[in-house]
């Protein structure tokens, strides 16, 4: 039963003084697999002033040792992607192949596109021919705190640390306590791999205590923090005093539109990207909207895709779904299913309780809702579990005003074989993505929202640009 009861402050391990810990329990089966203890205020202080101290030297490396650092991690990382694999799955209930698959190996992408967008980063650019002798200098923004979740937690963690490195900042990391297993592992990666004491630090705990300790903290120059809304809100709200920088990575409420030209595999698609991950993705395609002559055609085959799925332990091989991470989250999933039923959706498929033969877990059926009013609860609230909800649209210009209208905006999805459609309709959405015909934004595309899904762009030179400030210098030579 694994003990976390550590931090990694100053380039070293030091142990826990609080009596204060969280029980990890594997949501397959709610049994308590470990704990972790919870840092305090006075932890949080401890590592600021470790990279308040490392923070001189490592900004005032040459860029070529910060990539050679990441290259290192990489390195590493890969070396031990079954062991983050095993940590991710047990943590927060990741079936293992997804884990293998997708789960770990999401931190190996992230580093791969940061090291090219390095390639082409200037950190002392020319303003232009009509100033030859000013300069623009990109410098690091100073001591960061990162706050990450649980749900995709070595992707999410990845995309505020290594751009961090990258760029020279120094940071502390303060991850989901439901995720605490698999940041451990990366923290050693990293110490193996050679970073400068006091760079990268680790402290575990709740955003009650730990995390607004690092919100407020004076000497830190930024707040990176990936979460629900409610949360960043308050993340905000802390970060005002000082007049930090925050970027903010927040909830969202996909919508899926199905033009009557989509593809025949478009509403399948749909239905096992809404699910992935057991419905955990703050960008899935949770709406469904659904052009009226293809909507029937449509609920049926969402149906028999949910009805085909399988639900088991994060333990067993195979592509099925695993539980959500928690019995918190189980029962926050139920009151909304039951939300659903109550307001007058049509069920389709799932619906409330576990799925046969399950009679303890985290286990959610998948389930389906038809006829979704726009207004509903669950057309309008980030579930965060195995629901998808189904709209009709009688015009495009109906379906943008219900894609547009939730307080989200971080990813929609267009499905048409209409070139100019897709292109104008894509313009149109209140987003920060959009994907269009199943195809995947490219390596390196910015990630982030717009309105309650955020204030930030991660990935690539976006991602890189998040950690660094600009100073205007005249007269340079």
């Amino acid at each position: 039963m694994p003990k976390i009861d550590r931090f990694y402050i100053d380039g070293r391990w030091v142990p826990a003084d609080s009596s204060a810990e969280h029980e990890m329990i594997d949501p397959s089966t709610e049994q308590v697999t470990g704990t972790v203890a919870l840092g305090r205020a006075q932890d949080i202080n401890a590592a600021v002033m470790a990279a308040k101290r490392a923070l001189p030297l490592w900004a005032e490396t040459n860029p070529a040792e910060r990539i050679a650092l990441i290259e290192r991690v990489q390195t590493i990382y890969a070396a031990r992607s079954e062991d983050m694999a095993k940590a991710i799955s047990e943590e927060m209930g990741a079936p293992i192949d997804l884990a293998r698959t997708r789960q770990a190996p999401a931190a190996l992408r992230h580093m791969t596109n940061f090291l090219e967008a390095m390639k082409t980063f200037e950190f002392v650019r020319p303003l232009g021919p009509h100033a030859p002798n000013d300069r623009i200098l990109v410098e690091p923004i100073g001591v960061v705190g990162l706050i990450t979740p649980w749900n995709w937690p070595m992707s999410q963690v990845a995309l505020k640390v290594i751009p961090a490195l990258l760029t020279g900042c120094a940071m502390i990391l303060k991850p989901s306590e439901y995720a605490a297993l698999s940041s451990t592992l990366l923290a050693e990666i990293i110490h193996e791999a050679g970073a400068p004491e006091g760079v990268f630090n680790l402290v575990h705990g709740t955003g009650e205590e730990a995390g607004t300790a690092l919100v407020t903290h004076p000497d830190v120059s930024m707040i990176s923090f990936t979460g629900s809304t409610g949360a960043g809100r308050a993340v905000l709200r802390g970060a005002a005093e000082t007049f930090k920088r925050v970027a903010l990575e927040l909830g969202g409420k996909g919508a899926n539109l199905i033009f009557a030209d989509s593809d025949d595999q478009a509403v399948e698609r749909g239905v096992r990207q809404c699910f992935s991950n057991s419905g955990q993705s703050c960008n899935a395609p949770t709406r469904m909207l659904v052009e009226r002559s293809l909507y029937e055609d449509a609920v049926e085959t969402a149906r028999r895709v949910a009805e085909s799925i399988e639900v088991g332990a994060s333990n067993l091989p195979g592509s099925h779904l695993g539980p959500v991470v928690s019995a918190r989250q189980y029962d926050r999933v139920q009151s909304l299913i039951e939300a659903g039923i109550s307001e007058g959706a049509r069920l389709v498929a799932g619906g409330l309780g576990r799925p046969a033969g399950l009679n303890r877990g985290c286990f959610v059926k998948p389930t389906v809702f038809a006829d979704v009013g726009p207004q509903m609860t669950i057309a309008q609230q980030e579930i965060f579990g195995p629901v998808l909800s189904i709209t009709p649209f009688d015009s495009e210009e109906e379906a943008i005003a219900i894609a547009n209208d939730t307080p989200y905006g971080l990813t929609h999805y267009v499905q048409s074989q209409d070139t100019e459609r897709r292109k104008r309709v894509a313009r149109r959405l209140q987003s920060g993505m959009v994907e269009m015909n199943g195809q995947f934004r490219g390596a390196g595309a910015p990630f982030g929202g717009v309105k309650h899904s955020g204030l930030a762009r991660e990935g690539g030179i976006w991602g890189l640009e998040e950690f660094t400030t600009v100073k205007s210098v005249s007269g340079w030579g």
